[in-house]
């Protein structure tokens, strides 16, 4: 049964491109693109390691609306149109909280490379790994 509602997050990486591009192509339905930015407490950061402060936060709010923003001029190039969210927290866990929220029945995602200690985290990456081991809906990495 072809999906309703597929939700593509996005991160800005190459990857993430590939697969709003396949999710465009493959699938004829509602498409959602998520990005999410990720606290400066947190372990993980779309940057890496990045000072704190006022700046930090409205530059990463930014950024997020310029991916959003790119998605949807991306979509309307394939005669498409996209709704667009940004959600701050962990992303892996933003991203199941938003599949869990809302009526989403697929997900379409890039893989990344993650830690070298752990065969399938190497394979997709960490956000995706746990994505694909918890999502209750199907989801398609892209690699």
């Amino acid at each position: 049964m072809p999906p309703s509602h597929v939700l593509v997050p996005l991160d800005g990486s190459p990857l993430a491109d590939e697969a709003l591009a396949e999710a465009l192509a493959l699938f004829d339905c509602h498409i959602t693109v998520l990005n999410v930015v990720t606290p400066l407490d947190s372990g993980m950061s779309e940057g890496g390691v990045l000072d704190a402060g006022e700046d930090r936060r409205e530059s990463a709010h930014d950024r997020a609306e310029r991916l959003v923003d790119r998605a949807r001029t991306r979509a309307a190039d394939a005669d498409r149109t996209v709704d667009t969210a940004v959600r701050t927290g962990d992303p892996a866990d933003t991203i199941l909280e938003y599949v869990d929220d809302h009526a989403i029945d697929r997900i379409v995602m890039g893989g990344h490379g993650g830690e070298r200690n752990a065969v399938a985290r190497r394979l997709l990456g960490t956000v995706a790994t746990t994505v694909v081991g918890e999502a209750p809906v199907t989801v398609t990495v892209v690699r």
